[in-house]
């Protein structure tokens, strides 16, 4: 039952995607789509997802929420607001860097969404994740610092409070 609910996520989530960057409801790209989507997720279920999901409440509902709303509406704005100086600016004012930054979650699911989180952010980007060190390498735009905790502080504290709460 674990499996069919693993794959279950995978499912819906890839075919979520499919659905969105098509921007297609025809009868033909659905279930095109479906036939994709569910052939993604067979192979990459065990893959992707490598442990269970842990409490699935109200209260990491609430958390998930807290988080969506923070990160789109404060965090993004805020990057984006960074970038866009940088961009108009007549110097180009960068300090470009890859610092490592550590991270104490332990799941998968957290991982992730911190991960996703941070390449999401503009300015930022994971590039690769180390993960018996448990460090992120993140090309940072504008890095003011390439001390591992204080890059930590800057760039994913927040996104790792909040994943802690949602996915323990």
């Amino acid at each position: 039952m674990k499996k069919l609910t693993r794959f279950i996520a995978v499912f819906l989530y890839i075919y979520a995607f499919y659905i969105m960057f098509t921007a297609s409801t025809t009868e033909f790209s659905l279930t095109l789509g479906f036939i994709a989507s569910a052939l993604l997720a067979a192979l990459s279920t065990p893959f992707l997802i490598q442990r269970n999901l842990g409490v699935h409440d109200l209260k990491s509902f609430a958390y998930l929420l807290l988080y969506y709303f923070r990160y789109m509406i404060i965090e993004e704005y805020k990057a984006h607001k960074q970038v866009i100086k940088i961009v108009l600016s007549r110097k180009l004012d960068i300090k470009p860097a890859i610092v490592k930054v550590p991270y104490s979650v332990k799941t998968d699911y957290g991982m992730t969404l911190i991960a996703g989180s941070i390449t999401n952010t503009p300015g930022t980007c994971v590039v690769d994740v180390d993960e018996k060190r448990h460090l992120f390498y993140v090309h940072w735009i504008y890095a003011t610092t390439i001390e591992p905790e204080k890059a930590r502080e800057e760039i994913s504290k927040v996104f790792e409070e909040y994943a802690a709460k949602i996915f323990g």
